[in-house]
């Protein structure tokens, strides 16, 4: 199951490169450890839930501390950003790539293609 949500996710990426302009083949080894990072964020944050969001847990000296899940999460946050800023799919990246959105195409403007395509 983790390699199907790991591979959707691969797709997802290059799609999303791709209409914006920036995806090569070279960087697919890049968009599988970011794909990777997504699917155990995924996994972790349904850790998250199932344990009622537990975001402190005891120690053995009777004080509190950030749970190993929370820890986790927070971490994968951070190399999700980082990895999503490398390969152009945030808006900080997106200005400092110069990158401009693709303006969004309307369901007859698909139609149109299609006629002329055929």
């Amino acid at each position: 199951m983790a390699r199907a949500k790991s591979k959707n996710y691969i797709d997802e990426t290059k799609k999303a490169m791709d209409s914006l302009g920036v995806y090569k083949p070279e960087y697919d080894k890049i968009i599988n450890i970011y794909a990777d990072l997504l699917t155990q964020y995924d996994d972790a944050g349904q850790k998250f839930a199932d344990s009622g969001y537990e975001y402190e847990t005891s120690t053995a000296a009777g004080g509190t501390k950030k749970s190993a899940t929370a820890a986790t999460l927070e971490s994968l946050r951070k190399d999700i950003l980082s990895y999503s800023t490398a390969l152009g799919l945030n808006p900080k990246s997106m200005d400092a790539m110069n990158i401009k959105p693709a303006p969004m195409k309307s369901k007859l403007d698909n139609v149109m293609e299609l006629l002329n395509s055929g």
